[in-house]
C-alpha cells in the first residue's frame, strides 16, 4: 500500500516469512526488518530486496541490527523470541519471552509511537498482555495474531472434506490460541448451510465424531509441523501479511485476533481470540459472538488457563 511501512521485529523463520509474505502480496510500500543479528537481517534485507521486482506492488526493503529502521512505522509486527521446540508447548515459552518484550518494547515505541502493535510471538495471548502493560497502549492499538491461522486450518480441512472452495467456509477457532482453543460449530456455515446440515449423497458428513476429530487436528497441527521441519512459517507469514493488510488498507476486516478483554463473555485481564474489526488503527471491536453453553465453558477454561500462566510468571 502506498505510503505505508511495515516494521518485522525478528529475522528469524517466522519474520522472513512475514516480510516476503508482506512483499509479494504488496501489503506495505515499505518493509523493515529488525533484528539483534545485524548480519543475518542485513542479508535477509537484501536478499528479498533482489526480488522486489517481481512483487505485487513497488516497495522498498530495509533491514539490520539498529532499531532505527522501524522509525516511523504503522505496524510493527513483533517475531523475536525463544523458539518452540518439539514437544513443547507455548506456554513454555512464556518466562523468557516475556523478558524479551520487556527490553523491546521501550525502544520500539520511541521509534514508532503511532504505529499498530501486532504480536505473534509464543505464546501471543500471555504476551499481548504483558505487551500492553509495558507499553500502556491502548488495547486497540496492541494486539496479537491470535487463532488467525487456526481458524485457516479448520477452513481447509472442512473445505477439503466437503468439496468446497476454501472462501466459502465461515467457520472459527477461538479462545487460546494453543491447547485450549475450540471451533465454534454452532455458527459455523458452509455457505448459508450449517455445518451439522452439510451433505453428500444425502449423508451429513460433518458427524460429532469428524468434528471432534477436526478440532483435534487443528489443536496439534502446529506440532505436527514442527516435529517434521522444526517450525511453523509459511502460513503463519501469509496470516500475518492479512492481518497487516487489514490494518493499512482499512478493510475492516472480520478475524480472530486476540487482544486484552475487558468484560466481555465476563472476561476482563486476559487477552482471547474472538471475531473482531480490524481496521485502521487497530481493533475496532471485538464481536459478541454468540455461543452455546459447551464453547461459552469452553471460552473460560481458556481464560483460566491463562490467567493461570499469567499469576505464575507475575504478569
Amino acid at each position: 500500500m502506498a505510503g505505508s511501512k511495515l516494521a518485522v521485529v525478528g529475522a528469524g523463520s517466522v519474520g522472513t516469512s512475514l516480510a516476503y509474505a508482506a512483499l509479494i502480496r504488496g501489503s506495505a510500500s515499505n518493509i523493515a526488518l529488525f533484528d539483534v543479528n545485524a548480519p543475518k537481517a542485513e542479508a535477509e534485507a537484501l536478499d528479498l530486496a533482489h526480488g522486489s521486482q517481481f512483487a505485487a506492488a513497488s516497495a522498498t526493503v530495509t533491514g539490520g541490527g539498529d532499531i532505527a529502521v522501524t522509525e516511523g512505522a504503522d505496524v510493527v509486527v513483533i517475531t523475536a523470541g525463544a523458539k518452540q521446540n518439539p514437544g513443547q508447548s507455548r506456554l513454555d515459552l512464556a518466562g523468557t519471552n516475556v523478558r524479551i518484550l520487556e527490553q523491546l518494547m521501550p525502544p520500539l515505541l520511541e521509534r514508532a509511537p503511532d504505529a499498530v502493535y501486532v504480536l505473534v510471538t509464543n505464546p501471543c495471548d500471555v504476551l499481548t498482555v504483558a505487551a500492553q502493560r509495558i507499553s500502556g497502549l491502548p488495547v486497540e492499538r496492541i494486539f496479537s495474531s491470535g487463532t488467525v491461522l487456526d481458524t485457516s486450518r479448520l477452513r481447509w480441512l472442512l473445505a477439503r472434506r466437503a468439496g468446497v472452495s476454501v472462501t466459502s467456509v465461515h467457520a472459527s477457532m477461538v479462545g487460546e490460541h494453543g491447547d485450549t482453543e475450540f471451533p465454534l460449530w454452532s455458527g459455523a456455515t458452509i455457505g448459508p448451510v450449517p455445518i451439522r446440515d452439510w451433505t453428500d449423497g444425502g449423508e451429513r458428513i460433518f458427524t460429532p465424531e469428524y468434528l471432534a476429530a477436526t478440532a483435534k487436528e487443528v489443536v496439534q497441527a502446529a506440532y505436527k509441523v514442527i516435529a517434521g521441519k522444526g517450525a511453523t512459517n509459511y502460513a503463519i507469514g501469509l496470516s500475518g501479511a492479512r492481518i497487516v493488510e487489514a490494518l493499512l488498507r482499512d478493510d475492516n476486516a472480520v478475524l480472530p485476533v486476540s487482544t486484552v478483554l475487558s468484560g466481555l463473555h465476563g472476561i476482563s485481564g486476559v487477552a482471547l481470540s474472538l471475531p473482531s474489526v480490524v481496521g485502521r488503527g487497530g481493533v475496532h471491536r471485538v464481536l459478541e459472538t454468540p455461543m452455546d453453553d459447551g464453547e461459552m465453558a469452553a471460552l473460560r477454561h481458556s481464560a483460566d488457563t491463562l490467567r493461570a500462566t499469567m499469576d505464575a510468571l507475575g504478569v
